[in-house]
């Protein structure tokens, strides 16, 4: 191949694709190679831009560990992560968004009307709604996984003095496909900025801010997996997203309220409540598989 120029190339290495390759890998590696190769020839990619690039991403994998992965913050703040949730987001369900770096297997079991709060500092919030189907029957047995950041912006597995699974659990939805839970109200938090993202947040004058959100997975048999995250509509930087994660269709209102005897009674923490709280209620639809 030692008459390869810049105009042949792309065709050269599609050469490569063995008839043993996927048909889909095919297609995605054809599109991807071509998108690469056009963007290197129409800005004209310096040698120190292409090695600034590389330096980056090795950073990325040397920073990454179970805790902290810097190829999914990179995937983020970039607009792709948000990107393909929309593309594979169902028409007659709930929008997906990001599920960030920070999601861990093994939360504890908690049951519907159960106390997440712990001894967490912050305001009390008691979160519920119900499990629905497109045509809005409920969904018994769905299974739903729930992670926040304590009052400080800091998930359990950034924190040491957090206890490990700290304001995170799994429930299980009942007859009704209700969930409920009681919890601190998140904070605003800023994503990791002190490795290579933030070397491009900082050079592209882009702050690293969040919302404050609430993360869940949703799963149930015969429906498609729901990754999603519900943020507050009165927090400051909603339409500043680092990360591109907010739909209008996950905006929640946090109702303050004093009177416990409003609340169901299965609620663990409700005797516990002796001031003012605040009440949310968001449904989840899913989408059939």
């Amino acid at each position: 191949m030692r008459d390869v120029t810049k105009d042949t190339i792309t065709d050269a290495f599609l050469t490569y694709l063995g008839e043993e390759t996927d048909e889909r890998l095919r297609f995605l590696l054809t599109k991807l190679v071509r998108h690469i190769h056009d963007f290197v020839k129409e800005t004209e990619l310096t040698h120190e831009e292409w090695r600034k690039a590389l330096e980056l991403l090795y950073k990325a994998g040397e920073i990454s560990d179970p805790e902290r992965n810097e190829f999914v913050l990179f995937s983020d703040v970039l607009g792709l992560s948000s990107l393909v949730d929309m593309v594979n987001s169902s028409p007659d369900g709930t929008p997906s968004s990001v599920l960030g770096p920070f999601h861990i297997l093994g939360a504890p079991e908690l049951p519907v009307g159960g106390d997440m709060k712990n001894e967490n500092v912050g305001d009390t919030v008691v979160v519920g709604g119900r499990v629905l189907t497109a045509n809005g029957q409920p969904i018994e047995g769905a299974e739903i996984e729930i992670w926040q950041t304590a009052d400080n912006g800091l998930y359990s597995n950034q924190d040491a003095t957090q206890p490990g699974y700290n304001l995170r659990a799994r429930m299980t939805t009942d007859t009704v496909g209700r969930y409920l839970f009681s919890t601190i109200r998140p904070a605003p938090y800023t994503v990791p900025d002190d490795g290579p993202v933030g070397e491009l947040l900082h050079a592209t004058g882009r702050h690293p801010w969040r919302p404050s959100h609430l993360h869940f997975i949703v799963t149930a048999d015969g429906y498609r997996r729901l990754v999603t995250e519900v943020f507050p509509s009165d927090d400051p930087y909603l339409d500043q997203d680092a990360v591109f994660g907010v739909r209008e269709e996950l905006i929640m209102t946090y109702r303050p309220q004093s009177d416990p005897s409003t609340l169901p009674d299965d609620l663990a923490i409700k005797d516990q409540l002796d001031g003012s709280f605040f009440v949310v209620d968001f449904d989840f639809v899913l989408s059939a598989a």
